[in-house]
């Protein structure tokens, strides 16, 4: 009798499955929270919402996110292991389900990561087709596909900044393709999320970061 196959199995430059909106895009969402916490989590909790929620264990949705979150891509052979290899490297991970979330999109997962003293909470939206957007980062509006080159800065809510900031991606060549800015409040902690043609230059990264306002800066390469 032939050995069960697995949807991990199936695999070619973009992964293939019984719904790549099950699989691709929820690799690349674990894949776009491994590049926000800079490295793969030491502990996750992963909720699965509306859809995700009924059939994430039999689209190997599991081992997709755990895939995504230890840095592998889509085509990487390794995902259909992702469940061992996650408990091997010492990834504590806990899954959560929530059948009933009207307010999010039907296919929506949300990661709470931790390594060492940093923690971030990604949610993303699988759009179908490997098509991916990253609605919230850290509780802030972001709305990028992590197809192009993202920078998200968070600073203080100075006034001109967002202004400032694109002035210098110019003078680095960078051509700003999508633009989503959010804050806690007036004068409060805001979030800019930029995403780009083209890379930035590790220079022009030191030199946003050094700026007295400025509290945070993540790049995510495209992916």
């Amino acid at each position: 009798m032939p050995e069960k196959s697995s949807v991990f199995d199936m695999i070619g430059p973009v992964m293939i499955g019984p719904s790549s909106s099950h699989t691709a895009g929820v690799v690349r969402i674990g894949l776009a929270a491994h590049n926000v916490l800079g490295g793969i989590p030491e502990e996750a909790e992963i909720t699965f919402y509306n859809s995700f929620a009924r059939t994430y264990e039999g689209h190997g949705s599991d081992r997709a996110i755990l895939g995504g979150l230890m840095g592998f891509k889509t085509d990487d052979k390794r995902l259909k292991e992702s469940i061992d290899l996650a408990t091997k490297s010492g990834l504590v991970y806990h899954f959560k389900s929530v059948g009933n979330a009207s307010t999010l999109h039907p296919n929506s997962v949300r990661v709470k990561i931790r390594k060492g003293e940093k923690s971030v909470e990604v949610l993303g939206e699988s759009l179908g087709g490997g098509v991916i957007n990253i609605a919230e980062v850290n509780g802030f509006k972001a709305d990028f596909s992590a197809n192009l080159h993202t920078v998200i800065i968070t600073a203080g809510d100075t006034k001109g900044s967002v202004a400032f900031i694109a002035s210098v991606l110019a003078h680095d060549d960078c051509n700003i393709a999508t633009m989503s800015v959010s804050r806690r409040g007036k004068f409060d902690v805001a979030c800019l999320v930029l995403e780009m043609d083209s890379g930035i230059k590790p220079v022009t990264l030191e030199y946003l970061r050094s700026l007295s306002w400025v509290r945070e800066i993540i790049y995510i390469p495209q992916i």
